[in-house]
């Protein structure tokens, strides 16, 4: 015979009470947080990746949190380039404007005045802040003024060469900067002629231009910059002698005519020129600048020199004032070129934020859908089971009742 105490039968009636009340307890709180799982110990396997699924949301949402900045800076330095490209536009036709021949002094003297505001405007694009105050073609010194004028009060970039990266997913970075030197600085120059001489009388090289690139690009397979050095020999008829600077020993270059006549146009490597005044045998030496840099700050601040100061009442002066308009302009192009660039790389830039910025969404939405799998309570389930619990603690707890009230003694 098994023998059982009422102290048994209470404490088995206590424990199944507490059981089925805690039961209750957890679909109570399902409900009404809409959690399957609150605690690790509602289902520990589904815990432990709910807990990994946080870990990847947390890790998208900083990426999404880079991916949005890195477009917003994209984004302002596309706006910042094309409105420099507007600046420069309106130069470009104010410098065509200025290579009119009919232009009086004072009428140079307007185009000038709206230079100088145009230049000042081009300045303040080039120093633009981002939303956290720094300037955005600094480089790595987004403290820093990126250009400032001198004491001759000429623009001059004080930024570095830095260019910040942001990394938008595991190993996927993107530029979100670009320094100004690389893009207002070290700009491709048109290719320029001076006399060598400390004080020209009547000597002077004049209407130099690029006129076959394919020619320019043979004669210099080496690349640039390149100097070439120009003299005119005794010989009769006297000829153009023409020597490539950066090859050791310097190297004869082909000229065309060689034959030497005052003011006569001729081409080397694909570049034409004149020469007047050169006195044959003598040593007079002029020069051909090619592949040098100009930046675009400089090419308008010449500009304006130029428009200012040259006098067109002498054909040395006029040949001068013509030049600075042609190499002008090319200069302008090459400044308007370098941003247009400029934008192009930055719209492929973009393009790869845009793709990243998708593929962390569906990787969130994704995620998520995986975690309210494993978390999210089903209500309909969870309701059924609340009340059916309810249904059953409230039978236990009046079977309790009736038990504990039974005795020996009313068998007796």
């Amino acid at each position: 015979m098994i023998r059982i105490s009422s102290q048994q039968v209470f404490s088995s009636g206590i424990n199944r009470l507490q059981e089925l009340n805690s039961n209750l307890n957890n679909t109570q709180q399902q409900i009404s947080t809409g959690k399957r799982v609150n605690k690790p110990s509602d289902d520990p396997v589904a815990a432990a990746r709910i807990l990994k699924l946080d870990q990847e949301l947390t890790r998208v949402k900083t990426y999404e949190r880079n991916v949005n900045l890195a477009d917003n800076r994209l984004k302002q330095e596309e706006n910042t380039l094309t409105s420099a490209i507007d600046v420069i536009q309106r130069i470009r036709e104010l410098t065509v404007q200025a290579g009119n021949g009919a232009l009086s002094p004072n009428d140079r003297k307007s185009i000038s005045s709206e230079m100088k505001e145009r230049l000042g405007q081009l300045a303040n694009i080039g120093n633009t802040r981002d939303s956290s105050g720094e300037y955005i073609f600094s480089g790595f010194q987004g403290s820093v003024q990126a250009f400032q004028k001198n004491a001759e009060g000429k623009y001059e970039y004080h930024g570095d060469e830095g260019q910040r990266v942001l990394e938008i997913d595991d190993g996927v970075t993107v530029p979100i900067s670009d320094n100004g030197k690389g893009i207002f600085v070290n700009v491709p120059a048109a290719v320029t002629g001076q006399f060598d001489g400390a004080t020209p009388a009547g000597e002077s090289i004049s209407g130099v231009k690029v006129v076959n690139e394919a020619d320019l690009a043979a004669a210099f397979p080496n690349g640039f910059p390149n100097d070439i050095t120009l003299q005119v020999d005794n010989s009769v008829p006297p000829q153009v002698l023409a020597f490539d600077n950066n090859s050791t020993p310097p190297q004869a270059l082909p000229v065309s005519p060689a034959d030497y006549e005052d003011g006569g146009v001729f081409v080397v490597a694909g570049i034409e020129a004149r020469i007047t005044g050169a006195t044959p045998g003598s040593p007079d030496t002029f020069t051909l600048k090619v592949g040098e840099k100009q930046s675009v700050f400089g090419t308008i601040e010449n500009l304006i020199a130029g428009l200012d100061s040259i006098n067109k009442g002498t054909p040395e002066g006029q040949a001068e004032y013509d030049d600075l308009i042609a190499h002008s302009l090319v200069n302008l192009d090459n400044a308007q070129e370098s941003f247009i660039l400029k934008q192009t790389e930055l719209g492929g830039r973009m393009n790869a934020v845009e793709s990243t910025k998708s593929f962390l969404a569906d990787s969130s939405v994704y995620t998520n859908e995986i975690r309210s799998q494993l978390q999210d309570v089903d209500y309909a389930e969870a309701i059924s089971n609340l009340s059916f619990q309810s249904f059953v603690l409230q039978a236990a707890q009046q079977s309790f009742a009736q038990v504990s009230q039974l005795s020996l003694f009313d068998r007796l």
